[in-house]
């Protein structure tokens, strides 16, 4: 332990301590009465060492509207890391198509048909190589997941059942270089046709899959304005699943179906199409494959600690509580500040991934509670950090709440394996912003949940580490005599 004192920085402290309690002391006479009154408040700076080691996630929560589709190497690590995503799709309230009588796509009987269906999954960015040739398959879901369900990141519909057998199984070949949609769009999409007959869970063909959502539009358009009911009776979803190939990892923001057909509009024949996507209403969820062997091997390095998402590592860290309250026992603890430097990469490449933009400091037994029940951080036992390049690390500025949420369980006798120890823990927020009363403008997060994007880092730390000290400094007050 590493102790020094610090008068002017305590002064300073205490008075802002003191003007903020609304003490009978006037900022004029504070310092006076610090230095010849024994029996008022004395404050004291510490600094401890932390111990840090990396601990492997397993899986995670997926709580996350972006699917991840690919498989792709970091090149610092070496870590496979594969993305299949599922995909429900929702219809809107006043979702309607075309009336049957100006339907214009027929077939030789006079039934309606769609001339053809497509899914393009749409997405706004991608790590990787957009010239890496890719291969996915994509599955027709033969029952939904129901709403409410926890849904973990190493959730495999697959292997769960959720796949119809007998259904849709369509695969595509593709690069993201060129999945530019419309010559003035901006937007890319991975299209997926879905013009091969079809035949639904009762029997029934179809020359394709849109056919079939049309025809069952027309028999019962009801089902189709009330989302239970579509997954139920219509169409429960679609899983998109990789193959083949390395190289590229799509953010995939929206899965759209598409139906082309042609009818009469004003008069005149037209090709029309209508579209249901997936939205924030419904499930979408991404698989996450890492390599287990090579990460269990990157939580057994002691030089260091690692961060890595998605559902990759975290790094535990142990708070030395008894050592912060030893002769303090009666004393207030203020602030508490830590840095948890990073090491730079080591290797040279096009495609690193980045350190995670945002990370969580929590008590490590409420890890799974914390996501499990949509919490956010209260800024008591759990607090946020962002990256800093110009410290390159994450600062807390003060978790000195965590600390005395320890101190308590110590003091209660509340001592298990794991009573003094958090984790750091990539994340993704929410926020949104509203106008107070004055016009000032306050931003609120309104969802935590895991970092499900690709990213990767090295902290200084570890059972063996070579580096700096991680150190924790603390600010303890007592007011003597009282």
């Amino acid at each position: 332990m590493i102790k020094f004192h610090q008068l002017v920085w305590g002064l300073a402290l205490a008075a802002t301590a003191l003007s903020l309690a609304a003490c009978d002391d006037t900022t004029d006479n504070i310092g006076g009465s610090l230095i010849d009154n024994p029996d008022k408040l004395t404050v004291k700076a510490d600094t401890f060492q932390l111990s840090t080691r990396t601990i492997m996630a397993d899986s995670v929560i997926a709580r996350n509207i972006t699917g991840y589709l690919g498989r792709v190497k970091d090149p610092e690590t070496g870590n496979y890391v594969t993305g299949d995503f599922m995909a429900q799709l929702h219809p809107l309230s006043n979702y309607q198509i075309a009336a049957a009588d100006s339907i214009l796509s027929r077939n030789d009987q006079g039934e309606i048909i769609a001339d053809s269906c497509e899914i393009l999954l749409v997405y706004n960015d991608f790590y990787g190589d957009s010239l890496a040739q890719m291969k996915l398959s994509a599955y027709e879901m033969g029952r939904p997941l129901e709403e409410g369900s926890v849904i973990y990141s190493n959730f495999n519909p697959a292997l769960h059942g959720y796949l119809r057998q007998g259904g849709i199984k369509q695969e595509r070949t593709y690069t993201l270089a060129d999945q530019t949609r419309g010559a003035k769009s901006t937007n890319k999409a991975i299209a997926i046709r879905l013009d091969d007959a079809y035949t639904d869970k009762d029997g029934v063909s179809y020359n394709n899959y849109g056919t079939y959502l049309m025809r069952k539009y027309y028999a019962s358009s009801e089902a189709f304005r009330n989302s239970y009911r579509f997954l139920h009776e219509i169409s429960p979803g679609f899983f998109f699943k990789v193959t083949n190939g390395i190289g590229s990892m799509a953010y995939v923001t929206n899965a759209q179906l598409n139906i082309y057909f042609r009818s009469q509009i004003n008069g005149k024949d037209s090709v029309t199409s209508t579209s249901l996507a997936s939205t924030e209403e419904v499930l979408q969820t991404t698989t996450f494959s890492n390599d287990n062997n090579l990460l269990a091997s990157l939580a057994a390095q002691t030089g260091c600690s690692y961060l890595k998402s998605p559902a990759g590592l975290f790094t535990e860290v142990t708070l030395p509580v008894d050592e912060i309250m030893r002769g303090h026992e009666n004393d207030t603890l203020n602030t508490a500040k830590v840095t948890f430097p990073r090491i730079n990469n080591t290797v040279s490449s096009d495609f690193l991934l980045s350190a995670p933009t945002t990370v969580l400091i929590l008590p490590l037994d409420e890890l799974h509670t914390f996501f499990a029940e949509n919490r956010i951080p209260d800024y008591k036992t759990s607090f946020t950090a962002a990256y800093s390049a110009t410290v390159n690390g994450y600062t807390f500025n003060n978790i000195s709440g965590l600390v005395n949420y320890m101190i308590k369980k110590r003091r209660a006798g509340q001592v298990d394996a794991n009573w003094n120890k958090a984790v750091l823990v990539p994340i993704s927020l929410a926020t949104t912003t509203i106008t107070g009363s004055s016009g000032t403008k306050i931003t609120r997060v309104t969802k935590c949940s895991h970092d499900m994007s690709l990213s990767s880092t090295r902290l200084v730390g570890g059972p063996n580490n070579a580096n700096q000290p991680i150190l924790l400094s603390v600010i303890h007050s007592t007011f003597n005599g009282r």
